[in-house]
């Protein structure tokens, strides 16, 4: 994989050319895209010519001009955007999203679109696993996940509605972070959930993701320059624990004794029942919210929608606006709850999926231990490292308190750094 820090730092020194890590991009590409189909579009001559003509200006801005995926169901005007769908084939958008002008503005190089699974939801793409191709990279982020974890790119952009940026980060072996709900903006960004979609990142490492996001956001969020103190970390096994396989459940435990071994303060914590009810409240608002923003689709082209979101939608019709509201209720009495849990925690530590990638492209695993941490709009970091007796990749998941990124990068690289010793 590509360290976007390291490759940041060494263009800012004159070290390293913006074109040889463009050219570096090309040849892992040219390698590996033919098995893993991390693009669902590419223009390599165009970054080429950026990283040429442009060098001295990118290399002087945060991003340095390093390449970058941005995931298809995200708009931009120099590539077609069709949200995996074949409705939206060779669809070009009037304006760059949000998010992608501000790559632009920060000196990065959007070499493509990375693949999404149809409308971000469950139903696959074409993209495999790079550590293991005949396994899932999860979705709906596949093709960003898949890209960064194939050294295909250092930086890709995902959403997370449910879990498509921390599940596929686990699968893949790759740091993946979604920040608190709207730091980054979504403007531009096919909506499927208006309460509930979250632009994010993914990178080789914790420091990555960070610095990376810190860019683009021209935030303070990077936690690779000083020493981070340790954290205090609350062990969170849910009510989903038991879907967890064996060994993820002690990779979770093996990260938490990692880092108490290294000063952490490590406790577990139960959560009261608000939160199963908010587990379940899920459900309900990213149904109703769906049936509403894919009204056009499902109204005019119902039938070249695929099964899984199809059948979302039907089911979705038959929400109540009082159900919605009942459910909106109870998620900002959970969110209030996390926050007097939180007093004396700075993070939560549980895991990212369910188990590691499953075997075949059809199942892109369960969100279940995504989707209550999305709705609480709190910052979450897949922390890579550890990996099954099959050697594919176990992450665990850290989720902070709101708007409180940076205490939470510093706890998932405090870990990450724990885990790695």
């Amino acid at each position: 994989m590509l360290s976007a820090l390291d490759l940041a730092r060494r263009i800012g020194r004159g070290e390293l050319p913006v074109a040889a890590v463009v050219g570096a991009c090309a040849d892992a590409i040219a390698a590996r895209e033919a098995e893993v189909g991390a693009f669902a579009a590419l223009d390599l001559a165009s970054a080429e010519q950026q990283a040429k003509v442009s060098a001295e200006k990118l290399a002087a801005l945060p991003l340095r001009g390093l390449p970058t995926g941005v995931k298809d169901i995200i708009d931009t005007v120099h590539f077609p955007t069709s949200y995996g769908s074949p409705i939206y084939t060779g669809h070009r958008p009037a304006s760059d999203a949000a998010i992608v002008s501000m790559i632009r503005r920060a000196g990065g190089i959007v070499i493509g679109k990375t693949v999404t699974t149809p409308f971000a939801y469950l139903d696959p793409g074409k993209t495999r696993n790079p550590r293991n191709p005949a396994h899932t990279p999860g979705g709906s982020s596949s093709g960003s996940a898949a890209a960064v974890a194939a050294g295909m790119v250092p930086i890709a952009l995902g959403t997370q509605t449910g879990g498509s940026i921390i599940r596929p980060a686990s699968f893949c072996g790759v740091a993946g972070f979604k920040p608190s709900f709207r730091l980054l903006p979504t403007a531009g960004i096919k909506c499927f959930s208006w309460s509930l979609d979250t632009a994010g990142v993914f990178a080789a490492s914790v420091a990555d993701v960070a610095f990376a996001a810190a860019a683009i956001a021209g935030r303070d969020l990077r936690v690779d320059e000083v020493a981070n103190a340790p954290p205090r970390i609350a062990l969170t096994r849910t009510q989903q624990w038991g879907e967890a396989s064996e060994a993820m459940r002690a990779a979770v435990e093996a990260a938490a004794a990692a880092a108490a071994a290294a000063g952490a303060q490590v406790r577990e914590l139960e959560l009261p029942a608000i939160f199963e009810e908010a587990s379940q409240a899920f459900g309900t608002i990213q149904s109703y919210e769906a049936f509403r923003a894919y009204a056009f689709e499902y109204d005019d082209h119902r039938d070249r929608l695929p099964p899984r979101l199809r059948g979302l939608l039907d089911n979705a019709a038959a929400i109540t606006p009082d159900a919605y509201d009942a459910a909106r209720r109870v998620a900002k009495r959970a969110r209030q709850t996390l926050n007097q849990l939180a007093t004396d925690i700075d993070v939560l530590l549980t895991p990212s999926a369910a188990t590691a990638a499953p075997k075949g492209l059809d199942f892109l695993g369960t969100p279940s231990f995504n989707r209550l941490w999305t709705l609480m709009g709190a910052p979450c970091i897949n922390v890579p490292g550890l990996n099954d007796a099959d050697g594919l990749p176990l992450g665990v998941q850290i989720v902070g308190r709101f708007a409180r990124e940076k205490t939470a990068l510093a706890a998932a690289l405090f870990v990450e750094q724990a885990i790695a010793r």
